[in-house]
């Protein structure tokens, strides 16, 4: 018997693909486009329309990365699932206040000790917050596994977790540039190009470690940002006890 092959395929196609366009005619359909259906119709990627719980394209809050500077306030939040483990990083800018994701973590099925190692090498001294109650545990559940990361070296403490004021919270701060992501953070951007609600108004809840740990680091943040530590001369300390060995 012959082997049956699917004949279907899709083909993203955009504006610039279609030769009949000018660019008056480009320009005048996406000022007439609603902002969450640019990219959808004028580059060929999919959107949610009215569905999605940020309907903000993601080109309107991505930035091109660039280095974070040490007077910067860093911070972590992270949601633990076996088939998926994500945590993303936050820095915000001093001057006005914009909070920069900035990294991202993302794995599935490995152990705590995996994970644990993974945070700490983006910054031992960076803080986190975790929701003991997240993806359904019981209270005790959830501080055994709190208690079980923070063994690891994690400095982490439970995240703030009221999903709707937390989901406004994050939506008026993408909706004002005061939150903006960092281009390569692919993992976080397929997230929220799908992260929606269904015909019920509920929020699916598939594909959204990342979203979660997004949530919980904003609604968090004040209670985990820190600047690092300066680190401490010993060549400094040598010599002032070398000076001072004679009173």
């Amino acid at each position: 018997m012959p082997e049956i092959t699917s004949s279907r395929f899709m083909i993203q196609a955009g504006w610039d693909d279609v030769p009949h366009l000018s660019e008056d005619t480009k320009r005048e359909l996406l000022a007439s486009t609603p902002p969450f259906l640019r990219d959808a119709r004028s580059k060929g990627i999919p959107s949610l329309g009215a569905g999605a719980i940020y309907p903000i394209e993601i080109s309107e809050i991505e930035v091109a990365p660039f280095p974070i500077p040490k007077h910067w306030k860093k911070g972590y939040a992270l949601d633990v699932g076996w088939k998926k483990t994500a945590a993303v990083w936050g820095a915000q800018d001093p001057s006005d206040s914009t909070l920069y994701v900035y990294a991202e973590h993302y794995r599935g099925q490995a152990e705590p000790i995996v994970h644990a190692g993974a945070i700490k090498a983006r910054g031992s001294w960076i803080r986190g917050a975790i929701d003991p109650a997240s993806r359904g545990r019981a209270q005790k559940d959830g501080e055994q596994l709190l208690a079980l990361y923070q063994g690891q070296g994690l400095k982490l403490a439970p995240a703030i977790n009221g999903v709707e004021t937390g989901l406004y919270e994050c939506w008026e701060k993408l909706s004002i540039g005061r939150i903006k992501v960092f281009s390569t953070l692919m993992n976080f951007k397929a997230e929220y190009r799908l992260y929606r609600r269904d015909e019920h108004g509920k929020i699916v809840k598939q594909f959204d470690h990342l979203m979660d740990a997004f949530r919980y680091l904003v609604m968090t943040w004040d209670q985990i940002a820190a600047v690092q530590a300066p680190e401490r001369s010993t060549g400094m300390i040598s010599s002032i006890s070398d000076s001072t060995a004679g009173y």
